[in-house]
């Protein structure tokens, strides 16, 4: 049923990027509580606001700071302490407006343009944010020194990174990260985004080298050892997987995003404990399509085709073009011996991606139901393009030149399909082996 496809939405839909930085707080002034002694020309009004910040007395500091741009309202230095109060409350507008007011006022402050940055990274403004953060990196950081230059280049390489929702690029967050760790030294989130940029350009031996390399320090890292067991999800390594996500859940056993991990190591080794655990997560997150499609896999996977195709047509209602949805459900049809419905299902998704394998695969099992042989070589040939064969295509690819009353591919097919069944298909050999009795006899 797809897992790896379902995976993907599950996790690009409940994974957070750690340390995005859309989390980040915004910057402080620089050394407000030593202004006044460092320049006496700094107004005794903006000292106070300043000496108020340092308390977190945001009240105070906004009443002051109000009071003094209304006779200064050029003042850089004020306006970003303004902006830097109204970030702390959360009153994103105005800390945005006064920030560019800084700027205009000071285009080379590095700190306006840094908390400008990370303010637009939380609002989901990618590419404004980009340009506020890579501005700062051209900048001197002043007394901030090296340690908030580096700050900047690593705000700027998680900005780029891909993550779960594939925006981004890779290659520009990992030359970025290399800048900040030109200045200071590296850190255990810089190996874990490093990580994380690894797995992103599909280096997954480096990745997991990084996970392993952080979880040697710390083995209860939530971070490493989900992003490693994603890895090896990746790899379809699901029993190591398991073991690292149990780990981590011990730290943190209502993390969606964990919980979902689990859900998918769990199907896919036909676990029953998956259904409970999907169901729990649906209830929680009715409306997430992502977790939805893992139910109504698990749920197929169980054999409850009826409450796995109601989510399906639930899903399809919102998107019609889904392939994949059109594929599963199609599936699903066929279990329930639904098989005109099916093919229409199937049909449909091979109009919209006609390299599609699995639905090719349906449109020739419908059609061997149907008694339709010749739509079952040309799907089967179509599917050759892109799948390898096996035993179940062997067997249609057979049955179909019987009925078709081509004899001699009807043996060599036969003759294929129990040579690679292995003794798991008792009754399909059986009747292979009663065909090819009669039609080599025949020949």
């Amino acid at each position: 049923m797809r897992r790896s496809v379902i995976l993907l939405a599950l996790l690009c839909s409940l994974a957070a990027v750690a340390q995005s930085p859309a989390q980040e707080s915004p910057q402080p002034p620089s050394n407000p509580s030593q202004a006044n002694a460092e320049n006496s020309q700094i107004a005794p009004e903006l000292v106070d606001a300043e000496a108020a910040i340092v308390k977190s007395d945001w009240k105070t500091a906004s009443f002051k700071l109000d009071a003094y741009l209304a006779t200064h309202a050029t003042d850089a230095r004020a306006l970003f302490d303004a902006g830097y109060v109204a970030d702390h409350q959360d009153h994103l507008d105005a800390a945005s407006s006064f920030y560019r007011r800084a700027i205009e006022a000071n285009p080379n402050s590095f700190e306006a343009h840094l908390s400008l940055g990370l303010l637009l990274a939380r609002q989901g403004k990618r590419d404004e944010a980009r340009t506020e953060l890579l501005a700062a990196t051209t900048l001197d950081p002043g007394e901030s020194g090296p340690a908030m230059k580096a700050h900047a280049w690593r705000a700027l390489a998680r900005l780029d990174n891909p993550g779960p929702d594939g925006e981004g690029n890779a290659t520009e967050a990992s030359k970025e990260l290399l800048e900040a760790l030109k200045l200071t030294p590296e850190t255990t989130d810089d190996t874990l985004l490093a990580a994380d940029l690894a797995e992103a350009s599909g280096q997954h031996d480096a990745a997991e080298a990084a996970y392993r390399r952080v979880l040697a320090e710390d083995p209860k890292s939530v971070a490493a050892n989900s992003g490693l067991a994603h890895v090896l999800i990746e790899r379809k390594e699901f029993p190591e997987a398991e073991k690292l996500i149990r780990a981590a859940l011990q730290q943190q056993p209502d993390d969606p995003a964990l919980n979902a991990q689990f859900a998918t190591v769990l199907a896919a080794q036909d676990d029953a404990d998956a259904l409970p655990l999907v169901q729990k997560l649906h209830a929680q997150h009715p409306a997430d399509p992502a977790i939805t499609r893992m139910l109504a896999s698990v749920l197929a996977q169980s054999g409850d085709t009826a409450g796995s195709d109601k989510l399906y047509l639930a899903l399809l209602a919102k998107s019609p073009d889904d392939v994949d949805l059109l594929v599963a459900h199609g599936q699903n049809l066929i279990r329930q011996q639904r098989f005109p419905d099916a093919m229409a299902a199937f049909d449909k998704a091979t109009k919209l991606d006609s390299a599609d394998a699995d639905a090719w695969s349906g449109i020739a099992f419908a059609a061997s139901k149907l008694n339709q042989p010749s739509l079952v070589i040309h799907a089967l040939t179509v599917r050759s393009k892109y799948l390898p064969e096996g035993p179940a295509t062997y067997f249609l690819w057979a049955t179909s030149y019987d009925t078709l009353k081509d004899k001699m591919a009807a043996i060599t097919y036969y003759h294929h399909f129990l040579d690679s069944s292995g003794g798991k298909f008792p009754d399909q050999e059986w009747q292979a082996r009663q065909r090819l009795l009669v039609l080599e006899k025949s020949r």
